[in-house]
């Protein structure tokens, strides 16, 4: 008899039998964005007006999806390493300090940002990283020559378009400055991040190509002229509050 669900955990590099999905022994537990680019299992205590991060989103300079030119989209990227996209300045960074024991993460992703933005329409791209350990060894084979210390192995990253935050068919404008929720299911992981591993999670606002440009006005995206196209200005929020996080599904 075949298993209800039979699935690859990455991370560990095995395979899983489960009865149910997400997994019967599976809580759900949130991962909030801290400041000084913390991460952590507890809700930030903070009440400051001041408790946020913000980046200037420039649509003309946006934010590549891999670290080098290719042809079209290479499967590579889903698993990059994003070491070039956390050094940029209109990405936020946030992890955790190295695990003391693995954690195995096995199920839908919930992305709950709490932003404001200079414009009227704006992206949130949210990705979850396994950070290496700074010593850990690299693959043999090793014909791309991966260095794998400290390599930032995205997991899963998902885009939401704001004006779409409510409904996929009646877009709304942000009203620009004002506190807004933005919440998203990422799709689905089944993933080990072993011990001496980090958590991390990038919050950016292009994701280029793999999402065409928003022009950060609340346009026509599709009949956008170049005069559309604005800088702008995200706010992230990380407060007691505000808690930007991402709900995930722990294995025991």
């Amino acid at each position: 008899r075949q298993p209800e669900v039979l699935a690859f955990e990455t991370g560990s590099n095995q395979w899983r039998t489960y009865d149910e999905w997400p997994p019967a022994n599976a809580s759900q537990q949130s991962l909030y964005l801290q400041a000084k680019g913390g991460l952590s299992w507890q809700p930030s205590t903070s009440s400051s007006s001041e408790g946020f991060d913000e980046y200037v989103s420039d649509p003309g300079k946006p934010v590549p999806f891999i670290n080098s030119i290719e042809i079209g989209m290479t499967r590579e990227y889903m698993v990059g390493d994003q070491r070039f996209a956390s050094q940029r300045p209109d990405v936020l960074v946030y992890q955790t300090a190295p695990l003391l024991n693995s954690v195995t993460l096995a199920g839908p992703i919930t992305a709950t940002l709490y932003v404001a933005s200079t414009g009227t329409d704006a992206d949130y791209i949210v990705k979850l990283i396994d950070i290496y350990p700074n010593d850990a060894p690299d693959n043999e084979p090793n014909p791309a020559n991966a260095k794998m210390g400290g390599y930032q192995m995205m997991v899963r990253g998902e885009p939401m378009r704001a004006r779409f935050r409510n409904s996929f068919e009646k877009p709304e404008p942000l009203t620009p400055n004002k506190i807004t929720k933005i919440e998203f299911t990422m799709p689905d992981v089944n993933h080990a991040f072993l011990r001496g591993h980090r958590i991390m999670i990038q919050v950016q606002s292009s994701w280029f190509p793999l999402v065409d440009r928003n022009p950060q006005r609340f346009v026509d995206i599709n009949k956008a002229v170049e005069e559309d196209f604005q800088k702008a200005t995200q706010r992230i929020y990380r407060t007691a509050s505000y808690g930007s996080r991402l709900t995930v599904n722990v294995v025991k």
